[in-house]
């Protein structure tokens, strides 16, 4: 009877799926956290370009990496927690097996099969703790591992300080650069508002102190009536001796402006309000247009650059003056000359 209850108590719990599981998942994480250490250094190394998405890319990754080393270290603690328990039995399980070894030395010869259980159990212990020993190893290991990512990490913390500063200091000099720029365009805008003064003031030097030409603004106002019949865009031929003595102006401005500077003559076509509708003209649009390239053409006959050149129809659209008396609507049917940038 006594050695029965003996041999009921000598029954090992059977701890290796357990634990092979515990260590699968160390496997897995392992896995996992090196597949995320290289996937970040691609990352790192291909993505060079793009200073905001690479900043707020490796900032992802970074809390990411974080995120997972402290779920590591979390799941570090649980396997440490769980070693220890498997200490703790392996402790108990050898007081187990000194005292079933007391019992076969007081049985002697009478309990050889208890001996045999005994030396079993002997040899589950040993490999149990080299089970132990294989995992404490792995341990160390994914300690080494995790030493290695946390000087990765700063690796990567000093690569995205250093990449702000870069970023700061281009940005310190864009501004400096667009300031200098801004101050560049105002000069050249200046130089082109007195070369556009002495343009007009030449204008009116040739042409004459005429009611048919005004000065509105920055534009050098023709009458259209001066230049075109009502509802044509043919030249009169009285007006070719105006427009001669515009391009000669035009030609000696261009000797006068630095080339750097970017200038064009636009030359605008306005109608009055009175609808017009024809086979040549669907609409006050067609003919506000085709007048303003028919000085345009006129003036390149002349010898006038193309490349300074710009013809632009605005219709009725663009009134000088309101109302329908027939002063408003001659004011308003004209050609404008704005001297201004590419």
């Amino acid at each position: 009877m006594a050695v029965a209850r003996g041999r009921r108590r000598l029954t090992p719990t059977n701890y290796w799926p357990g634990y092979v599981d515990m260590l699968s998942t160390l496997l897995l994480v392992v896995t996992f956290l090196m597949s995320m250490f290289m996937l970040s250094n691609y990352f790192i190394t291909t993505q060079t370009s793009g200073k905001d998405t690479l900043l707020s890319r490796l900032n992802r990754q970074l809390s990411q990496l974080t995120e997972l080393l402290a779920l590591e270290r979390s799941k570090k603690a649980s396997l440490e927690d769980s070693l220890s328990a498997l200490q703790a039995t392996l402790a108990d399980k050898e007081k187990e097996n000194a005292r079933l070894t007391g019992l076969v030395g007081e049985q002697g010869g009478k309990t050889e099969g208890a001996e045999a259980k005994a030396t079993a159990l002997g040899g589950q212990l040993d490999q149990q703790k080299k089970i132990t020993n294989e995992a404490l190893a792995q341990v160390e290991i994914l300690n080494q591992q995790l030493a290695a990512l946390r000087t990765q990490l700063a690796a990567l913390q000093e690569a995205l300080d250093a990449s702000e500063a870069k970023d700061r200091e281009s940005q310190v000099k864009i501004a400096d650069l667009g300031q200098r720029l801004n101050v560049a365009l105002a000069k050249k805008v200046q130089e082109l508002s007195r070369y556009r003064s002495d343009f007009f003031g030449k204008l009116r030097e040739v042409l004459g102190a005429r009611p048919e030409f005004q000065v509105v603004g920055d534009r050098f106002v023709f009458a259209a009536d001066v230049l075109f019949d009502s509802g044509s865009a043919d030249l009169k031929p009285e007006a070719t001796p105006q427009l001669d003595k515009l391009a000669d102006a035009l030609k000696e401005l261009e000797t006068q402006i630095p080339s750097d500077i970017p200038w064009v003559l636009r030359v605008d076509g306005h109608t009055d309000i009175k609808p017009i509708t024809n086979a040549a003209f669907p609409s006050n649009w067609e003919l506000s247009s085709e007048r303003a390239i028919t000085v345009v053409r006129y003036l390149i006959d002349q010898g006038v650059p193309a490349n300074r050149l710009v013809a632009a129809g605005f219709g009725e659209f663009q009134p000088l003056a309101s109302g329908d008396s027939e002063e408003a609507l001659a004011r308003n049917r004209r050609i404008e000359l704005k001297l201004t940038e590419r």
